[in-house]
């Protein structure tokens, strides 16, 4: 049986339904915990396929589950589909030119990440049928990568709790195996509250929640010189306690993502960070609260899958580009800074050429130096084996979360790109299905790499999903 053939035939014969569903979802960008109409579009096309459909997740209104087929492995394909703030862009221009001024936009490319999530997913589900194949697929409808933590709250939810393998991707300059590289993260708020009073007439009288905020903002800057070099810390300060300079400020709120290497360095930094805005209410004689937003893990690496993803997408090549894509690409690429090309390909260890495109497979021991997030898809890789690809979406160089993202995200070659991972993704997933060996592989690199530090949710217990995030 020739499953990569079949595989990819149903792939194409559902790719125009998909390449729909992604246009749709790029009309209609929606951020953080919000994504209420873009859900509904892939239930409505899971619905469509013959799906089982889960809807509420982990309690969260925008997550749902579409399972297919009977018995054998579970292969879970993961998509997203949540968009950026202030990041609206006409589609298909080379030049800023907003939608809506101040309007959102899919600077991420997620509004194709889980259309060909989905695309594969059913072209996996239409080979189990036909072929009379025991094993299940399921979608994944991921919400709020971006700092919501979804998939940690799904997680912590038992939603992956019996799948054997999970498979993911995301837009990119390159075709590639994704390096298991991402930041452990804490988003938590800080929020002040001290006593207000006329700033003239009786300054003594008040305690500013507002210093508060800036001593911590001068004591997290002072920690930089003392943190791991590959740890990061941002702030976006939330509520500076009102307009009036005449009124001493009696509530401040900031907002600190703090990111490191794995988890027990990030543990350790939250708690650093802490401790300074507790130095910070002390010297300014305020009350301090500190909320965990969110958190998500750092990625654990499967060198089983990776192999063969790598396999696969050596077998399957670039998207198929031709001189269109390539021009328009080439007219995105002279909005970039040199620094932003020379960057993209020190991520994979290459010399910098003119392509506009890429047309070749990044090597799996290529000389990397990647850009390194943070990601929830960390939290799935400690529970199930997991592996991602990276499919060339943008024109090379193309910074992400960024307009010119969104220009490229309804392009015929964004469009090559999402069909063509999602033949690999389903490829593999045919693949785990027929070779339990690969499953059994995979499941023992996961259980040596966690032996030593087994997962615990860096969220918690009694932390709940963030639904309200969006709204600051």
């Amino acid at each position: 049986m020739d499953n990569r053939r079949d595989v990819w035939r149903h792939v194409d014969q559902h790719r125009e339904r998909l390449i729909e569903l992604s246009d749709r979802v790029w009309g209609m960008p929606e951020v953080c915990y919000t994504e209420a109409r873009s859900v509904a579009e892939h239930v409505a096309e899971l619905r469509h396929q013959g799906f089982r459909i889960t809807e509420n997740v982990a309690g969260i209104p925008t997550a749902v589950i579409g399972e297919a087929g009977e018995g054998g492995p579970v292969i879970a394909i993961m998509g997203e589909y949540d968009a950026l703030p202030g990041l609206s862009q006409e589609a298909g221009v080379a030049e800023h030119k907003p939608v809506e001024t101040g309007g959102h936009g899919h600077g991420c490319g997620h509004n194709l990440l889980g259309s060909a999530a989905l695309l594969a997913a059913t072209a996996v589900k239409d080979w189990l049928a036909e072929n009379k194949i025991p094993g299940r697929v399921r979608y994944y409808g991921c919400p709020a990568e971006e700092g919501g933590a979804a998939k940690a709250f799904m997680v912590r939810a038992g939603a992956f709790k019996d799948a054997d393998i999970a498979i993911s991707w995301h837009p990119s300059s390159w075709w590639e195996v994704t390096p298991p590289l991402s930041l452990a993260n804490t988003r938590a708020d800080f929020v002040f509250t001290g006593r207000t009073s006329h700033a003239a007439a009786s300054p003594h009288l008040g305690r500013s929640a507002l210093d508060a905020v800036e001593l911590m903002s001068v004591g997290v800057n002072y920690m930089r010189e003392h943190m791991p070099s590959d740890a990061r810390v941002h702030y976006a300060i939330l509520d500076t306690g009102g307009i009036a300079p005449n009124v001493v400020q009696a509530h401040a709120r900031v907002r600190y993502s703090i990111r490191a290497r794995d988890l027990p360095g990030m543990l350790e930094l939250v708690g650093r960070v802490r401790k300074i805005a507790e130095g910070a209410a002390l010297m300014t004689e305020t009350k301090m609260e500190m909320r965990i937003i969110s958190a998500v893990s750092n990625m654990v690496g499967n060198t089983p899958l990776e192999a063969a993803l790598q396999e696969v997408m050596e077998d399957l090549g670039p998207p198929p580009f031709d001189d269109r894509d390539r021009a328009f690409a080439a007219e995105i690429r002279k909005t970039f800074s040199d620094g932003d090309i020379a960057a993209t390909y020190r991520s994979i260890g290459y010399e910098e050429t003119d392509a506009p495109l890429a047309d070749f497979t990044v090597p799996l021991d290529a000389k990397r130096n990647p850009a390194i997030g943070s990601t929830d898809i960390g939290d799935v890789s400690w529970v199930v084996p997991t592996v991602q690809a990276h499919a060339p979406t943008v024109a090379i160089g193309t910074p992400f979360h960024t307009w010119q993202v969104v220009a490229q995200g309804k392009e015929p070659a964004a469009h090559k790109a999402m069909v063509q991972v999602a033949k690999a993704m389903a490829d593999l997933g045919a693949k785990a299905i027929m070779n339990p060996e690969l499953i059994a592989a995979a499941k023992a690199d996961l259980a040596k790499r966690t032996a030593k530090n087994p997962y615990i949710s860096p969220i918690p217990p009694e932390v709940n999903p963030p639904l309200d995030m969006s709204r600051g």
